[in-house]
């Protein structure tokens, strides 16, 4: 478990918030000054801690579970759990804010424990006025209308489209929001400029380190409708232009859509002896999403999803392949080096989330079925249309008390041999999740 020095800051600025938070004045018995005196609080501390233990069946068969535990195989179920908290601080004196949020997990399975403490956003903001404002530190941009995927997050880490409304970590940049009111149909225009350094100590996962990025954002309010343009270009990355928009046609209706052209990528194609081949062309990914919400508080997000960035189901075909050869000679001679270029993988850009090109996403969310106080069963399901596989969620969510929140869910991934969701690790995976907030 390693420490850095943005961290150390962190911790210290938690305990000072928290110190503050102890040394207030003596209360009174006049509960409208003790009103007034909490809507002064220049600072806010607050948080979870969490439980959660997951069982996974496994699939024996599959191409990825033989990628990560061929060497020691677990068997045909997986235990794991995750102990920790998750804290978070702002202040505000005068012009001047802050937000820290720091997430420290202990996480046990078959291997033992394993500890890991990461700063998912600390910042400071400088507002000299309602119109504008200057951040810098670690911070999460949320930049998209999306709900599953966001293409046009270029300075942020991609969601998980299975668990999506999960907090980010973020980048460390130095950025802005400028802030204009209009009358008549544009009624709001904001520009928000970002800059992201890539060191080897920072921001080192984005792309390429040495050199120093530029991204901005202009918004608009128009016709009631939330319109962006987005902008990248960097020596980390290669240049990127997005759009995105939402729009509510009826109270109850919301539209919602994004497109990003990304220059130079570097597109793969996976040989069946296992060579990558690698070509630069200008690709296209985009989004268009719906929220509807019924009488009766069903509310449903549908997605379709274009990704650009990913692999045709042939390449993805032939990935498979490799790696279960790759096992069976590791099986026969205990020669693992043919898992290298696979592993490697990871490094040059691929995901094994999400790899293919086209997706489709649909949650349903009732709130409170049977008037039963509190409680919100779900249900989710992700269809990758390259090759038909998906994965299915359902949930239930329920918050007996004051501050707990109680989530237990499945994740049944369905598919053929040789496809997106047949070749998961897990054949299905049982998760509890329990928070208490205070």
């Amino acid at each position: 478990m390693r420490i850095g020095v943005s961290l150390l800051c962190t911790l210290a600025l938690i305990g000072l918030l928290y110190r503050g938070s102890m040394a207030g004045e003596t209360p009174t018995f006049d509960l409208s000054e003790i009103e007034k005196e909490v809507e002064k609080k220049p600072y806010a501390f607050g948080g979870f801690l969490q439980v959660q233990p997951t069982l996974s069946g496994l699939d024996l068969d599959s191409a990825l579970y033989k990628l990560k535990f061929y060497q020691d195989e677990p068997g045909a179920a997986l235990e794991e759990s995750d102990l920790g908290t998750r804290l978070e601080g702002a202040f505000q004196y005068g012009d001047l804010g802050g937000f820290v949020r720091l997430d420290s997990f202990l996480t046990h399975n078959p291997d033992g424990w394993d500890g890991e403490m990461t700063l998912l956003e600390g910042y400071l903001s400088f507002k000299p006025g309602p119109r504008m404002a200057v951040e810098a530190g670690k911070r999460v941009t949320k930049w998209g209308k999306g709900y599953a995927w966001n293409p046009v997050a270029f300075v942020d880490r991609p969601k998980n489209p299975e668990d999506p409304e999960e907090a980010l970590e973020g980048y460390y940049i130095l950025g802005g929001d400028f802030i204009r009111s209009l009358d008549g149909p544009l009624q709001t225009l904001a520009f928000t400029p970002v800059v992201l350094p890539v060191y080897e100590d920072i921001n080192d996962q984005f792309g390429q380190t040495g050199h120093v990025n530029v991204a901005a954002k202009l918004y608009a309010l128009l016709y009631d409708t939330d319109l962006d343009l987005l902008f990248f270009t960097g020596a980390s990355r290669t240049t990127r232009l997005g759009f995105d928009f939402s729009r509510n046609l009826l109270s109850n209706l919301e539209i919602h859509g994004e497109v990003a052209w990304i220059s130079d990528f570097q597109e793969m194609t996976f040989q069946e002896n296992g060579q990558v081949l690698t070509s630069e062309s200008d690709v296209w990914s985009c989004l268009l999403g719906t929220r509807y919400l019924t009488e009766t508080d069903l509310t449903a997000i549908f997605e379709y999803y274009h990704n650009g960035e990913g692999v045709d189901p042939s390449d993805l075909q032939n990935l498979y392949a490799y790696i279960d050869r790759a096992y069976d000679s590791y099986q026969q001679t205990g020669n693992r080096s043919l898992f290298g270029p696979v592993n490697s993988l990871t490094k040059e850009g691929f995901s094994w989330r999400n790899p293919l090109k086209d997706y489709l996403y649909l949650r349903l969310t009732q709130k409170e079925p049977f008037d039963i106080l509190y409680f919100t069963p779900a249900f989710t399901v992700i269809v990758a249309m390259n090759d038909w596989s998906f994965n299915l969620t359902p949930e239930l969510n329920y918050s007996p008390i004051t501050n707990l929140e109680m989530r237990l869910r499945g994740i049944f991934p369905v598919g053929g041999n040789q496809t997106e969701y047949g070749e998961k690790q897990s054949a299905w995976r049982v998760e509890l999740r329990l928070r208490y907030f205070f």
